[in-house]
């Protein structure tokens, strides 16, 4: 029977599997990173700076584009006589060479092109352009270190489980100690010492058992929290941090990060900025010309003589120069506030590259120590456990203390919490390297 026809469902479907997933509370470390992209409200707000900076460099922009401005205005005047010129003939009136018209109306329509303004307009939106790059790139950056954070808070509730289950098999492993010794001490094998021994080691291993689910459950809440979720939502860890393979991110250089390193390429945008900003500021020194264009439609219109109370209409074109002759130093004053600002970016720049350089290192050191720690982890947990079945073999025979017993357990519980630690110390290096070298996105 040909099924093909299925073939557009699976889309569908897959997406219904992961939907259940979630509600059911199963999370891979990919679903968590996801979910902390869309609810994070830092990286919203980080957006929301982007936008106002990217409209703020249109607004700068704007400033080299001809203007449109259309106003109006009415006023009503207060009567006073009309100016007239008396005929001195008999039986003339006067003349009235400007009436009273008390109800004044105007429409004026204004257009304004900027030509020269010693390339201050040009740098300030050069300026603006390049500070709404470096907040997008502030954003990225605010992102990286947002999936930094949720590798961390999910690695750390994957090890707080896991250190929960050890603690668990530990209680049910030294329950069956104390039930065994109860019966060699019914069989004279074993001493009352020996049963009170382990029973003190089972109620410390409760103990620990009920600090481990404390310890999970605000490992979950903040899990939950640092993605966006209640903090009281279910999470079930899917991923696996011994799937981690960081071979590719051993070969990345410090040119590298600094070359793909969001908050590197921010601050470098910044310092470019600075220097467009002092240029900007040392265009006071120089003239500034625009053209510019008015048309009026008046009652009375003033150009009209004598006035009349009908709308007319009237225009004009003329070019302005402008200059600032001497204003007291304002003009160089600027020009050193912004100088300042540049050599402030260059030095914070500079810095930064240096703190990049240790960064890429020193992450590089802790992957390659998490996994060479991963490696001895596994061989110690293979070695308690042989360890503990043999002793608990020889104990059950008579041929080991129950003192032996009892440390080979602790050892064979710290060797699990050990390895446990290692694959997440492995893991969170592993996301941490990949930040520092500019690799998440």
């Amino acid at each position: 029977m040909n099924r093909l026809w299925l073939l557009p469902l699976v889309p569908g479907v897959l997406l219904a599997a992961g939907a259940f997933a979630q509600q059911d509370g199963r999370l891979t470390i990919e679903d968590a990173i996801r979910i902390g992209r869309e609810q994070s409200h830092l990286l919203k707000a980080s957006a929301a700076k982007a936008d106002g900076a990217e409209a703020k460099a249109e607004e700068a922009g704007s400033a080299l584009l001809p203007t449109l401005k259309i106003d109006g205005a009415y006023r009503r005047l207060s009567n006073v006589p009309p100016f007239a010129v008396a005929i001195p003939f008999p039986g003339f009136s006067p003349i009235v060479i400007s009436p009273n018209i008390p109800d004044n109306y105007q429409l004026h329509a204004a257009i304004q092109q900027p030509l020269f303004t010693g390339f201050r307009l040009a740098n300030n939106a050069r300026a603006a352009h390049l500070q709404a790059e470096a907040g997008e790139l502030d954003a990225r950056n605010d992102e990286a270190d947002l999936i930094v954070n949720i590798a961390t808070s999910y690695w750390t509730l994957y090890q707080s489980r896991e250190v929960e289950t050890a603690l668990q098999d530990n209680v049910t492993r030294l329950e069956s100690y104390e039930r065994d010794t109860r019966n060699l001490l019914g069989a004279g094998l074993a001493t009352r010492n020996d049963l009170l021994r382990i029973q003190v080691q089972l109620q410390n291993a409760r103990l620990s058992l009920i600090d481990a689910q404390n310890d999970e459950q605000v490992a979950e809440m903040n899990l939950n929290i640092v993605i966006g979720r209640p903090a009281e939502s279910p999470v079930v860890i899917v991923s696996s941090p011994s799937a981690v393979d960081s071979g590719s991110l051993m070969e990345g250089t410090v040119d590298q990060a600094l070359a793909a390193r969001p908050d590197v390429a921010a601050l470098d945008a910044r310092v470019q900025a600075s220097g467009a900003a002092v240029s900007a500021a040392r265009g006071g020194y120089f003239p500034q010309i625009a053209l510019s264009a008015n048309y009026y439609y008046s009652k009375p219109n003033q150009r009209y003589f004598p006035p009349a109370n009908q709308w007319k209409d009237s225009w004009d074109v003329g070019v302005q120069f402008q200059m600032d002759v001497w204003n007291w130093g304002a003009t160089a004053a600027q020009a050193e506030q912004a100088e300042a600002g540049l050599r402030a970016n260059q030095e914070m720049l500079a810095q930064l590259q240096q703190t990049v350089s240790l960064d890429v290192r020193r992450s590089l050191l802790s992957e390659k120590r998490a996994h060479e720690k991963v490696d001895v982890a596994r061989l110690g947990v293979e070695q308690a456990t042989e360890n503990s079945k043999t002793l608990s073999d020889k104990y059950h025979s008579g041929l080991a203390t129950s003192t032996e017993l009892l440390d080979a357990n602790v050892a064979l519980v710290q060797a699990k919490t050990s390895l446990s630690a290692a694959l997440v110390e492995q893991a969170i290096a592993n996301f941490r390297l990949q930040k520092s070298l500019g690799r998440i996105h």
